[in-house]
This record gives C-alpha cells, sequence and structure tokens, in this order.
C-alpha cells in the first residue's frame, strides 16, 4: 500500500533530470547549482543532461562518478519526465522531487514559482516520501501512470477481449483500453470518465476508450487480480503504450498480462502535502483558467 515515510531524509548527492527544452528550466538550473553548494551537496548529473544544459550547468558534477545511487532525483519538468525518473529508479529507496514545469504537474512537489523554496527542501532532506504501485507489463516494463492500447489512426475499430481474476469479463468494441494506477487515475483514465483513486488505495482501474456498447464501464480492479487483455483475431494490431510512450504492438490474436506491482516507486512530496487539495489546485485551478 502506499504510505509515507518519516523525514527529514540524508541527502549528500542528488541526481538532475530536466525536460527537453532547456531554456525553460536554465534559470532553475542555475539556483539548482548554487543552492547545492550552499548545502554540501553533490549535484550530479549524466553526460547527456550535463551537455544539454550547457553554461548553466557549469557546476553539475558528473553522475558516473558517484558510487551506488544517489540519495534523491531532483526533476525540472512535467509529469512525463517525473514518471520517466520513477521507473528510472523503480524499486530503488531513491525519492523522485519534481519542480513542475510542464502543464499540470501533479506529481510535482512544488510549482515554479516556489523553486527556490523546492531547492532547499530537496537538498536539506526535508520532505515526506511517498510510496507508488506500478503496473507490470512484463519483459521487464513498468508503468506508475497508466498502460494504454489504442488502434490505429485510420484503422478499423479495434476488439478487445479482457479477463480479470482468471474470469472473462467481456468483448469490447472501442478505440482502446486504459489500465491505471491511483496516480496515474488522474491522468488518461480521468479522461475517460474513469474514476479517480486516492493514492493509498489498493487496486487500479479499468477504463475504456470511447466503446462502442452501452455494457462497456469502468471498473476497479483487486490488486491481486491479473488483467489479460487479447486483441482479437483478424484485427488489426493496436498499439502497447506506457506512461505515454509507445512500446510495442499487440498484434492480431496476442495477449498481455498485466500485474499490479505494490511499493515500486517513491515520490518525495512536501510536508503536510494533501490528495485532495492537489485535486483542486490542479484540475481546478485549470478548470478557472479555461472558463
Amino acid at each position: 500500500m502506499s504510505g509515507r515515510a518519516p523525514g527529514p531524509t540524508e541527502v549528500k548527492s542528488v541526481a538532475l533530470l530536466s525536460h527537453t527544452q532547456p531554456e525553460q528550466t536554465a534559470k532553475a538550473v542555475r539556483l539548482a547549482v548554487e543552492r547545492a553548494r550552499e548545502e554540501g551537496c553533490a549535484l550530479v548529473a549524466s553526460e547527456t543532461e550535463r551537455a544539454k544544459h550547457g553554461a548553466a550547468g557549469n557546476g553539475l558534477e558528473a553522475l558516473e562518478e558517484i558510487e551506488g545511487q544517489p540519495d534523491a532525483c531532483l526533476v525540472l519538468g512535467g509529469d512525463g519526465t517525473i514518471l520517466k525518473a520513477l521507473r528510472h529508479f523503480a524499486h530503488s529507496e531513491v525519492p523522485v522531487f519534481g519542480i513542475n514545469y510542464g502543464t499540470v504537474g501533479f506529481l510535482a512537489a512544488v510549482d515554479p514559482d516556489d523553486v527556490e523554496k523546492g531547492l532547499s527542501l530537496a537538498f536539506r532532506g526535508e520532505f515526506e516520501v511517498m510510496s507508488l504501485p506500478a503496473l507490470d507489463v512484463g519483459e521487464g516494463r513498468l508503468a506508475l501512470n497508466d498502460v494504454s492500447f489504442h488502434r490505429r489512426p485510420h484503422g478499423r475499430v479495434a476488439e478487445l477481449t479482457f479477463s480479470l481474476g482468471g474470469q472473462d469479463v467481456g468483448h469490447v468494441r472501442c478505440d482502446g483500453l486504459v489500465a491505471a494506477t491511483p496516480a496515474g487515475s488522474t491522468g488518461y483514465n480521468l479522461a475517460n470518465n474513469g474514476p479517480i483513486l486516492a493514492w493509498g488505495v489498493e487496486g487500479y482501474v479499468v477504463s475504456f476508450i470511447a466503446p462502442h456498447t452501452l455494457t462497456a464501464r469502468p471498473l476497479v480492479a483487486a490488486p491481486d487480480d491479473v488483467l489479460i487483455l487479447r486483441n482479437a483475431a483478424g484485427r488489426e494490431p493496436v498499439d502497447l503504450v506506457i506512461d505515454g510512450e509507445h512500446v510495442a504492438d499487440l498484434e492480431s490474436g496476442d495477449e498481455v498480462e498485466i500485474r499490479f506491482r505494490d511499493d515500486v516507486g517513491r515520490l518525495a512530496q512536501v510536508p503536510g502535502g494533501n490528495f485532495y487539495r492537489r485535486i483542486g489546485e490542479k484540475f481546478g485551478r485549470l478548470a478557472r483558467t479555461e472558463t
């Protein structure tokens, strides 16, 4: 089950990961280098990350030169970059502290307006750590947010058969299907009118993309229930997407097993943060912006 670990955490080294637009994070990178130096913490990054930031990254140390894992990972980016970091450090004790330089930033600990406060919390280890589950798709593939299946553009509607807990549940003609963790239930699943699962709920959501039947309804599966999804024989391949990235094709007649795995990722949060407050801040604010 997801939970919080007491803090503070001793932080001597922090790995930096940022999104693909370095001009948006240059100021934050410079601030991070300065704050890490002030706190006596090594801020490290891969060769690719250091090259991406150029002069703004002067002072970043080589990730390859530290022994073992860093004590934390600092992400300057949106939910996609945070998910990338969570997958990279899956099954480790490395917490991921996100500062939102994306759109929604639901997984981020702080927004850009609080970057200086966020950097202080990150380098001092003054954060809580949330344990996050994942969905295991086999072959070492983990989804911290969701696994989705999509029909090809301009292709025929997909025909997907699925079972849960060893029991055939349905055969649905649709544009696709989404299986989401509690953290991911506020993403693609939410857009499908699927239920939101609060962080800490054990289980995952299965929802459908544009189903062509009135009987297809989203459902919440128990953590021990294995989801087996089959692409009907004679149909076109469907795309298999993990956390927004295409990873494989599910060919005609093929099937894939999806299993719930507890305690996979470590997400750093500002002390006293609340899931329901986050819902209001992120989605309530977007709604007000759109009106």
